[in-house]
């Protein structure tokens, strides 16, 4: 049954193209980064999923006032197992990022463009590749007539660009009853070129609006104000000094170390011959599970003071988003030997269980005690100008989400 399986998912590859047309076609951006959320491809791909034989899809929509028809849509599709005892859920996102910049784009990023077996399109890796590799594992075991050993669910979810309080977040929140106390998680949202990469742990993450208000002025008479931005300036090479207050080392981890950096700036006045009274930047720390965010935040709430001392000025911080490193998953975790195996029969390498800085939707099931691991064969484009997607890399990943549902506990191949 295992080659009737794998030799199904090769035979799709027209089908991996056009959903990836399908889905690429209908934008899924967030309100807060200007777009109506993902409503209209959830509905696109709602009918894709009654074409197959799902023995239940459902909807699972977080309220949103912002967003088109006020709801971020989640949707979970079940295939049935030999028995229900147990779920193996293949998670990814319907939302996507802004295209950026159109003039860097070679195409128009909306509409795919498929050339020397790349897929190209916002979307299209980040994270389509995972929507369409996990119902093209799906609809092989249903046109072979087969039953994995446990039930093999589904899970599109709204928000994980920017936070997850309407997808993952408000799935675990809201409808707890959905998850088994042996349930595993599959979220094809990270790795590397090779396949490697199986991703069990994440740093802490804090995101910062760090806001300097000081006094405006003209730049020929900079004693009559109090320059924000230059106060900034000092602060972030002052922040730099985090590396060494925080310098432990884990080799689970890629990078190793917690890192802490400067990012977003936002602009200030419009004209060179003024001195900014305000200045706004953000800053993006990765921290260490030995270290604890309340231990970093006084660090920088430090540092802040000493710089509002020597310039005279006001510092306020705004959390874009903070969580606390999850719970690892435990290496010995049957996931983490079910998709290492099934990584090194589809692309011949052995596994690397790691952790990572990168924050994923997987945490949040961490957090409830449930085995997760991150894994995907990546090119590494999400966010990127001209984002492409190879498709012998789509088929792999639905091959190694194939072989994991058959190698449950119990299974059969």
């Amino acid at each position: 049954m295992k080659e009737q399986i794998l030799k199904k998912i090769e035979s799709y590859r027209d089908y991996a193209v056009e959903l990836q047309r399908g889905l690429t076609a209908i934008p899924a951006i967030a309100p807060s980064s200007g777009g109506e959320g993902e409503h209209d491809k959830a509905v696109w791909l709602d009918q894709e999923l009654r074409k197959l034989q799902f023995d239940d899809i459902q909807w699972y929509n977080a309220p949103h006032q912002q967003a088109k028809n006020g709801i971020r849509p989640n949707i979970v599709a079940r295939w049935r197992g030999q028995s229900s005892k147990k779920t193996l859920w293949i998670m990814s996102h319907l939302d996507i990022v802004p295209p950026g910049e159109r003039k860097l784009w070679k195409t128009d990023p909306y509409t795919l463009h498929v050339e020397n077996g790349k897929l190209y399109g916002r979307g299209v890796e980040d994270n389509q590749q995972a929507v369409v590799a996990s119902m093209l594992a799906a609809r092989a075991m249903m046109e072979c007539g087969y039953r994995p050993p446990v039930d093999l669910a589904l899970m599109f979810v709204a928000d994980e660009e920017t936070g997850s309080d309407y997808g993952a977040i408000y799935l675990a929140e809201k409808h707890p009853e959905l998850f088994g106390k042996a349930d595993m998680f599959l979220v094809p949202d990270g790795g590397e070129a090779d396949g490697s990469m199986v991703e069990i742990a994440e740093k802490s993450l804090w995101w910062l609006k760090i806001t300097t208000r000081g006094k405006q002025c003209h730049a020929s008479m900079p004693d009559q104000g109090r320059n924000a931005f230059k106060a900034a300036s000092d602060l972030v090479t002052r922040l730099q000094g985090l590396y060494k207050k925080f310098p432990k080392k884990d080799k689970l981890y890629f990078p190793p170390m917690s890192t802490f950096e400067p990012t977003k700036k936002e602009a200030n006045v419009p004209n060179i011959n003024t001195i900014p009274g305000e200045d706004v930047f953000c800053f993006d720390s990765r921290v260490l599970p030995q270290y604890k965010l309340k231990a970093v935040e006084a660090e920088i709430r430090k540092l802040a003071k000493a710089v509002e001392k020597r310039y005279g000025v006001k510092i306020a911080f705004e959390t874009a988003q903070r969580s606390e490193a999850a719970p690892p998953t435990p290496l010995d975790a049957e996931i983490v030997r079910l998709i290492s195996e099934a990584i090194k029969e589809i692309h011949g390498v052995k596994a690397k269980p790691m952790g990572i800085g990168g924050g994923t939707v997987a945490a949040v099931f961490r957090r409830l005690g449930l085995p997760a691991v991150v894994s995907a064969r990546l090119e590494e484009t999400a966010h990127q100008p001209n984002e492409s997607c190879i498709l012998d890399n789509l088929i792999g990943d639905a091959k190694v989400c194939a072989l994991t549902a058959m190698k449950t506990s119990g299974g059969k191949d």
